[in-house]
This record gives C-alpha cells, sequence and structure tokens, in this order.
C-alpha cells in the first residue's frame, strides 16, 4: 500500500473521502482536531514546517490536500495560507520524496466570485486564466503556479489541481435546499452557480487523480457535474444577467435548459488524462430539493 497524507482532514470532503481510501492505503491525516479512519492522526497545520515535522518518521508516497482558507477570506489569509502555506508543505513533501500531489483548486481560480466576471471563452478552458477580484480566487490561481513552479523543480513528479465547483451538499446543509436558478431570479454570480458539483464526484476525481498512472508534470482540470441547476434556458439567463458584456462569446451549446445542457466549464480533460467523468446529476427531480 502507498502512504498518502491528508490535509484539511476533518473537513466534510475528507470524511467522505477517507473511509474509503484507507481500505487500500495507509492515511495520515493532519489536521487541527483528531481524525477518525485514518491510520494515524497527527495534530497540526499543514502551512507550519514544526508541524510538518511531525510526519518526519513517515514515508509519504502522496497527498491529497484539502486544507485551505475558503471564499471570503481576506488577502492577509488567503495568501498566508493557500499560497505560502502549501508552498511550505509541497517544499518539505518534495524534499522527503513525495512524488505525488493532488491538490483542491476551484472554479473560483477564474474570477467567477465576482458579479461582473465574464469568461473569455466558453466553455471554460482548465487553464482559463485568472480574472479574480477576490482574495480566495486569486490565492487558488496563485496555488496552481507554485504547484508550476515544483514540478519545473522535480521533473519526475506528478502534480494535479482539480479546479472543484461548488459542493452542493455545502450550499445544501445552508440552505436546506439548493435552489434552481431561473431567468425569474438570474443569479448574481451564474459562473458560479452554473458550476456546481456533487461531493461524490469530488471524491471519485480525488480518487482518480491518486490511482492514475504517473505522469509528471501539473495540470489543472475542471471538476463540475455533467448538467446544470437551472430551470429555464441556460444562454438566455446567461444573457439576462451578462447583457452586451457577452458579445462575441458562443452561447449555443447552452441553449437548451439546465438538465439537458452539457457543463459552462470544460470537462473533457479529466476523462482524457485521469480517466474519470463526473456523472453525479445536480439537475434531476428530487436531487438537492
Amino acid at each position: 500500500m502507498s502512504t498518502v497524507l491528508v490535509t484539511g482532514a476533518s473537513g466534510f470532503v475528507a470524511g467522505q473521502l477517507i473511509p474509503g481510501l484507507a481500505r487500500d492505503h495507509e492515511v495520515i491525516a493532519i489536521s487541527r482536531r483528531p481524525v477518525e479512519g485514518a491510520h494515524h492522526s497527527v495534530a497540526g497545520e499543514f502551512g507550519s514546517f514544526e508541524d510538518l515535522r511531525r510526519l518526519d518518521g513517515h514515508r509519504i508516497d502522496a497527498v491529497i490536500h484539502l486544507a485551505a482558507e475558503v471564499g471570503g477570506t481576506t488577502e492577509e489569509a488567503g495568501l498566508a495560507v493557500n499560497v505560502l502555506g502549501t508552498r511550505r508543505m509541497l517544499r518539505y513533501l518534495a524534499d522527503r520524496g513525495c512524488r505525488r500531489f493532488v491538490m483542491a483548486s476551484s472554479i473560483a481560480a477564474v474570477g467567477c466570485l465576482h458579479p461582473e466576471f465574464v469568461p473569455q471563452s466558453l466553455p471554460l478552458a482548465d487553464r482559463h486564466p485568472c480574472l479574480a477580484h477576490d482574495a480566495y480566487g486569486l490565492s487558488k490561481a496563485m496555488a496552481e503556479d507554485v504547484a508550476d513552479y515544483f514540478a519545473r523543480l522535480v521533473p519526475d513528479a506528478m502534480f494535479v489541481n482539480l479546479r472543484f465547483g461548488l459542493a452542493a451538499e455545502r450550499v445544501q446543509r445552508q440552505r436546506g435546499h439548493v435552489p434552481r436558478l431561473s431567468l425569474a431570479a438570474p443569479p448574481a454570480m451564474p459562473y458560479l452557480y452554473f458550476g456546481y458539483v456533487a461531493v461524490a464526484d469530488m471524491v471519485g476525481g480525488l480518487r482518480a487523480a491518486l490511482d492514475a498512472p504517473a505522469r509528471p508534470g501539473s495540470r489543472a482540470y475542471n471538476l463540475v457535474a455533467p448538467d446544470i441547476r437551472c430551470t429555464d434556458n441556460v444562454a438566455d439567463v446567461l444573457r439576462a444577467k451578462g447583457g452586451d458584456r457577452l458579445t462575441g462569446l458562443d452561447l449555443s451549446p447552452f441553449d437548451r435548459p439546465g438538465a439537458a445542457c452539457p457543463p459552462v466549464y470544460a470537462s473533457a480533460a479529466i476523462a482524457a488524462d485521469l480517466g474519470y467523468t463526473p456523472h453525479h446529476s445536480v439537475a434531476a427531480a428530487g436531487s438537492y430539493d
């Protein structure tokens, strides 16, 4: 069995990931709180060299990096934790022989947390450039750049950045249900809410990145649901919010209701490279209602 370090191990996604992961990998969890299900639970923060040194007695083959400051973070915290903290962890692990790095990025890296965001093209590419006005999106894009940097320094290492959509279960826990978007109430940030993803697909993508054949280098992949939670024509909803700012974008692939609509984030590369296709609907009748 390979040994896998999981950061953010007391979080919701890790709670869904670790039980299955521990059946065929030795799992080490690092968290400020004890973690059930892992073979070893280490108290600490991933961005602290002193805390990382508590891992010195373990050989670590791979890391699944889930811990982060989340949306709404300040510049100070977002950059200190998500960028500099991640750099410290990558340096520690790379120096000790770890060669597979699976990192939870976010579609926020493109800038979709700003109401006036307009993509350069549709569907949004896996490495769509960062146009963020918020510290969280900026920090996630910069963390991907840090991974690129380490891939140049450690050419036999594999870095996978999964640009997760907005977890539908997170919204359901907060609001009791996941709203269906419509023309009657166009979303303030359509490229965020048209990028929901089921946690089961997040876990599936993480496992695929961990278990895929080694492919050195640093790559990013969008990971969103295969459909869109919208009752009306998706292109019409985008037009209602974006107006003239969408001139030049081809909306024809999205000229259909959400349940029958392809993702607004490109999704072919993750299937081609990692063998994983998100398949949990967020638009099916009864889902998240």
